[in-house]
């Protein structure tokens, strides 16, 4: 009697009471052996669980950075249905046709560029220019941006792959254009273009000096400007009113290419608001060189991003970018009414958490756009850290702590999800 009690049951049987965890079959089978195996069958549901949450999760981005990278940076809201798309079709004649032409179009219109294509992100893009425009060759880049971005991606390295020769060219805090000149007339250099790099997640101020486009652009070797988080323009056409003076300064496309820039690259996930995808926007030869390289092949987007980038697209040109781009929409919103909905989440909540309370904030753009800067939001204080709970609600909520205290900025968060977050909270209490 005692042996049947101690004997665990079938790891079938034991797979099947996890089905409500809405997990395949075989990985419920997986779970339920390794639970047997560990002698701790009672573990098995804590497994199912765990497994569950390592899956890709929708969350609510209450961290107050706009763009943020461990959260799938820009929010995208993208539908295609199971049919045929035309990614390399030509309807016209019926014959096949470019992956690179309906979106590019689109892009180079916004961009003012004579073409555009999209790989599948802005690391690939300069690799394919450098590749397809330097390879075997010299490319001049100030040593101030010589940089270092997320995931160990360095502008030295990536030129070395490329098969293109770096040139570093001035000091780490000043570059004039007498140092660009002076590098690629040297008799021992072969330059075929200068680079220049947005520093993404860093900046140096202080006694610094840089060359801007529009001065590097008298050279006589094209100019590939790195503009990294995708701003369009920067008098944001898209917006009701003026361009938010945390834009101040972020390198746009637009302007960059008409100061002479011969390429721009930049990302579809940032300050674009897209998927991610890297664009390659300017002179048509250029860009047609960068096409017909097989590492062209290599980096291509499939067409769900595609179609996604396109309906990007349409909205900045249907100026919809506010009401379709999420991303966008969290911009334009007034502080006014962001502090209007924290304030209507503390009142649904202080009954349960009494220490809530509406406070002002600083959101970031994230993702290394506009490096330093904020932007003004509000949000809900409260004592106490409640990180662990909030991810544990189901939609997790992902928040910040300071000094023993959780705060979930509004700005970032859809006012959608504003009852999530008051559902999170309440349980929170209910669990404490």
């Amino acid at each position: 009697m005692n042996a049947d009690r101690e004997r665990p049951p079938s790891v079938d049987a034991l797979a099947r009471s996890l089905t409500p965890s809405g997990l395949p079959h075989p990985v419920l089978v997986d779970i339920a052996r390794a639970a047997i195996d560990a002698g701790d069958v009672e573990s098995a549901g804590a497994r199912a669980e765990a497994f569950r949450r390592s899956l890709l999760t929708p969350v609510v981005n209450a961290t107050g950075v706009l763009l943020h990278t461990n959260l799938g940076r820009a929010p995208l809201s993208h539908h295609q249905d199971a049919s045929a798309v035309t990614v390399e079709f030509d309807l016209a004649t019926g014959s096949r046709g470019s992956r690179q032409h309906a979106v590019g179009q689109l892009l180079a219109r916004l961009c003012g560029a004579e073409a555009a294509m999209v790989v599948n992100n802005n690391a690939a893009a300069v690799m394919l220019v450098l590749a397809a425009l330097a390879a075997g060759r010299d490319v001049a880049v100030s040593r101030g941006e010589s940089v270092e971005i997320g995931g160990s991606f360095r502008v030295p390295e990536v030129m070395e792959q490329s098969g293109a020769r770096l040139v570093d060219v001035g000091t780490t805090n000043r570059t004039r254009l007498d140092d660009y000149r002076r590098a690629i007339e040297r008799s021992d250099v072969d330059a075929a273009l200068v680079l220049k790099v947005h520093p993404s997640n860093y900046r140096v101020e202080g006694f610094v000096e840089e060359s801007p486009v529009r001065e590097l652009a008298t050279l006589d070797v094209p100019v590939v400007a790195d503009i990294g988080s995708g701003l369009l323009d920067a008098t944001c056409p898209w917006l009701p009113g003026a361009p938010p003076s945390w834009l101040a300064g972020e390198p746009a496309a637009v302007q960059s290419l008409a100061d002479g820039a011969a390429l721009v690259t930049f990302s579809g996930d940032k300050l674009l608001a897209g998927p991610q995808a890297g664009i390659i926007a300017g002179s048509g030869e250029l860009v047609e060189r960068c096409r017909r390289h097989p590492l062209a092949r290599a980096v291509r987007p499939g067409g769900l991003v595609l179609g996604a980038l396109q309906d990007v697209a349409l909205a900045y040109l249907d100026k919809r970018a506010t009401t379709d781009l999420a991303f966008w929409a969290m911009v334009a919103t007034p502080v006014a009414a962001v502090r209007s909905r924290a304030e209507q989440v503390v009142a649904a909540v202080v009954d349960a958490h009494e220490s809530a309370t509406a406070v002002s904030m600083d959101s970031l753009p994230g993702a290394g756009s506009a490096p330093g800067v904020t932007m003004p939001s509000f949000g809900v204080e409260i004592a106490g850290d409640l990180l662990g709970p909030l991810r544990r609600h189901d939609p997790p909520v992902i928040a910040r702590t300071r000094d023993d205290r959780t705060l979930l900025d509004l700005r970032s968060v859809l006012p959608s999800d504003d009852a999530v977050i008051v559902d999170a909270l309440l349980a929170t209490a209910s669990v404490s």
